[in-house]
């Protein structure tokens, strides 16, 4: 073990460049500032709607996970928007939060961390981790020289369930081995709670539910009280395929299922990610080359578009027509990024006006979460040209039907 001492404590850089170019119009963007480069778009209004939203909505802490985008003016907008509460996963996500907010409450919830990274978090004014064995606990009581404020979050196991993406595999504890953390954590721990996710772009608003109940059997069994409940992620974004059930759907679930395994009145917390900024980014892509019904393009799965490859899925697209009238008949096309990798595809298929061409710029849409952040340098290409669009286009459904209830502070997306 080291001592804490030994370690500055993180600088906060409140001085940070947060602003963007802001833009009336995608077409403006492109007539403006478009060359070779893929261009990230924000639509900071959207995330705010979607963190009223959630903050409206669910009865406890709603803890954004930054993992989904940690541009630093999209963690701006969210603390604006009321979000006071972030699941951070590493060193640099801790200082991105702080550059922006040095009085948001961080939770480090990823289950497996460093030693540095321990010590580091606790001097930053981390006091709740996340862990799911034995040996997790040990460390964070050796890195924190045994400190006796902290909240330890266990991170219970779920069989594979509703979710786009099943997150069961790698992080998790159950059976006898989560009694056994539940009662050693109780022992150390100022606040003990037992957190669960679901997996990402969960579609079934009942699995929340399971979990919990879930929950209540572990606690009964090893005869534990808990301080808080962390319903985690997964909350959903409509991609084109994937119709989710209404926010109301899934927090409706949620309270009833708190209700009915005796959690009432406990404090809860989630951590929607997707949820908050999924529809709140696009990134512009241009096409370099069209062979049939290829598009090769200037960004691709070792960039922004990496789950439109890896995953398959098919964000919505639209041409940005400058150069043309429009054209009505639309054609099928697979995109090729432009690495030489020729695992660099996304296959959609993407339906986009049949007189495509090189030259043509084309929005992909719904990439707030996950996309700027799965970017890589990868053959030398790569983009950090970013500006915001305000007013909101209207090309693509929200992550679910929500109400207008703000004023208009963010409509010229400062």
């Amino acid at each position: 073990m080291t001592a804490l001492y030994a370690f500055a404590h993180p600088s906060v850089d409140a001085g940070v460049d947060r602003d963007i170019p802001v833009f009336n119009s995608i077409e403006d963007v492109v007539a403006t500032i478009a060359d070779d480069q893929p261009i990230h778009v924000l639509y900071r209004q959207s995330m705010e709607r979607a963190a009223h939203a959630f903050l409206s909505r669910f009865s406890g802490t709603v803890m954004y996970a930054v993992k989904c985008n940690p541009t630093p003016a999209v963690l701006e907008t969210l603390v604006h928007a009321g979000i006071t509460a972030f699941d951070v996963a590493s060193i640099e996500e801790i200082d991105a939060v702080r550059r922006i907010s040095a009085t948001a409450k961080l939770y480090f919830m990823h289950p497996v961390k460093s030693r540095r990274a321990i010590r580091y978090a606790y001097l930053a004014g981390v006091r709740d981790f996340a862990i799911d064995s034995l040996a997790e606990l040990e460390k964070i009581i050796e890195e924190t020289n045994g400190a006796d404020d902290l909240g330890l979050f266990i991170r219970l196991g779920l069989p594979k369930g509703d979710a786009a993406l099943d997150l069961s595999g790698k992080f998790g504890v159950d059976g006898a081995a989560a009694v056994d953390l539940l009662q050693a954590a109780r022992a150390v721990s100022a606040n003990l709670a037992v957190s669960f996710h679901v997996g990402s772009q969960c579609m079934n608003p009942h699995s929340y539910r399971k979990a919990i109940a879930a929950v209540r059997a572990l606690l009964d069994e090893a005869e534990i009280s808990i301080d808080l409940l962390d319903v985690g992620g997964g909350f959903p974004v409509a991609y084109p395929g994937m119709e989710p059930p209404a926010l109301d759907a899934f927090m409706g679930v949620i309270d009833q299922a708190v209700a009915d395994y005796g959690f009432l009145g406990l404090p809860l917390l989630c951590e929607p990610g997707r949820a908050l900024v999924g529809d709140g980014g696009s990134v512009l892509v241009k096409v370099e080359l069209r062979k049939g019904n290829a598009l090769y393009l200037n960004d691709g799965t070792f960039g922004a578009l990496y789950d439109a490859g890896a995953i398959g899925w098919r964000y919505p697209v639209r041409r940005v027509d400058l150069r043309r009238a429009a054209c009505d008949n639309e054609q099928a096309f697979i995109f090729y990024g432009p690495t030489c990798d020729s695992m660099d595809v996304m296959k959609g298929p993407f339906m986009l006006p049949a007189d495509m061409a090189e030259g043509d710029w084309i929005e992909v849409a719904n990439l707030g979460a996950y996309g700027m952040s799965m970017r890589t340098k990868f053959n030398g290409f790569h983009s950090d040209l970013t500006v915001a669009v305000a007013p909101r286009e209207a090309m693509t459904n929200n992550v679910v039907p929500l109400p207008v209830k703000h004023d208009a502070a963010m409509a010229d997306a400062q």
